[in-house]
């Protein structure tokens, strides 16, 4: 092995987790932290990934950025930046300190993953540490592991509890030539119709919020495009054009500083407010959970009390509301989705959906294999797992 910084610090983290796995002690798999409020309460001892971090390589005519897991998102974002680049699903930061490997291992997109598609769209390969403090590879460069699993995805939304994701490898994209961001009065079935209409005319949409009778939309791709949209929507549906604090307000979704979500700041973050063409919130959402239903796009308005923030065409509908969990996820499932606590609430009915037979065995074997006594991030994601 390399005597490296990198790779001493690789080592360094290989030998705690031998160390645990030999003790059967519980590892807290964390990077800045931003993420700590998602899914169940974390359970053993820090092991802090920010030593082992840096870019290993970025290719830019090959759209493909390698980086290591303590790598800070925002000296990601900065490097695709200096070269007309991003990562077009937008992962939300939470705050400064967040980290490549946190990103991956939370598997959040932003209001990019409706044109864009989700993380796991755009991870090509990665490196992992197991329980036995063993490098397994992944992806585009493959060497697979024993259990012959290609886990390079299947890593994306895992919180950690397969194992340490130590490297990933990231398609990423050019940014739009053009953006342009307009505003409709619509009420919320008039919102959901005409999104699911609009998604099959070629639009460029990228994104879209609906928020207390008011639908933003943003349009994104070359200036003959969007300016077409714009005086399209303007004339066939009386759309406004959102000037000044565009980026902030697509920036404050994607970060949830938005009044509706809670008002109050994330870590190093100052709380932003909507344009004045686009309402904050009511009053009546402040101190409730906050629920994130995935159900699909044509799905009708659902019948629970509370105010709701709709992004992804329709696709991902945010809930402030003190309904009981059962009654949430059974309103969600009713229309083919699920339900997540996000943020609030008490978490003793669980964060996430409930995984039916088949799909949480098959859970339970693939964390046997990679983490057979149970020391990564145990119970993060379900209690048994």
């Amino acid at each position: 092995m390399s005597d490296s910084p990198s790779q001493a610090a690789l080592a360094r983290l290989a030998d705690r987790i031998r160390a645990a796995s030999d003790a059967g002690a519980a590892l807290r798999i964390r990077g800045g932290g931003t993420k700590d409020f998602y899914g169940c309460e974390p359970r053993g001892e820090v092991l802090d990934t920010r030593e082992y971090r840096g870019i290993v390589s970025y290719e830019p005519t090959e759209l493909v950025i390698t980086a290591r897991c303590g790598t800070p998102l925002a000296e990601i974002e900065a490097a695709l930046a200096e070269k007309g680049q991003w990562l077009p699903f937008e992962p939300p930061a939470f705050g400064e300190g967040a980290t490549l490997g946190g990103m991956v291992a939370a598997g959040l997109s932003g209001p990019g993953r409706q044109s864009a598609g989700a993380v796991r769209d755009f991870v090509l390969g990665a490196a992992m540490l197991d329980a036995q403090g063993r490098a397994l590879n992944f992806g585009g460069q493959v060497m697979k592991n024993v259990a012959g699993y290609d886990l390079s995805r299947l890593l994306c939304g895992s919180l950690g509890i397969l194992g340490l994701i130590a490297e990933v490898s990231l398609k990423v994209l050019p940014q739009p030539a053009a953006t342009a961001t307009v505003t409709l009065a619509l009420d919320r079935p008039a919102a959901l119709r005409m999104l699911n209409e609009w998604s099959g005319r070629p639009l460029p949409i990228s994104a879209s919020a609906w928020l207390g009778g008011t639908l933003a939309l943003r349009l994104a791709g070359a200036r003959a495009a969007v300016d077409a949209a714009v005086a399209w929507f303007t004339r066939e549906h009386g759309a406004q054009p959102l000037d000044g604090e565009v980026h902030r307000f697509w920036s404050a979704v994607r970060e949830q500083t938005l009044p509706f979500f809670d008002g109050l700041p994330k870590a190093g973050q100052a709380a932003a407010q909507a344009p004045a063409s686009v309402p904050a919130t009511g009053d009546s959402a402040s101190g409730l959970p906050l629920w994130r239903l995935s159900v699909p796009s044509v799905a009708p308005p659902l019948a629970l009390p509370g105010e709701e923030l709709i992004e992804w065409g329709g696709a991902l509908r945010w809930w402030r509301t003190d309904a009981e969990p059962a009654a949430i996820r059974e309103a969600a499932a009713r229309v083919g989705g699920h339900a997540t606590l996000f943020r609030g609430g008490g978490r003793q009915a669980g964060v996430f959906a409930p995984l039916p037979p088949a799909l949480l065995a098959l859970h339970r074997r693939l964390k046997a294999e990679l983490d057979p006594r149970g020391i990564f991030n145990p119970g993060r994601m379900y209690p048994d797992l």
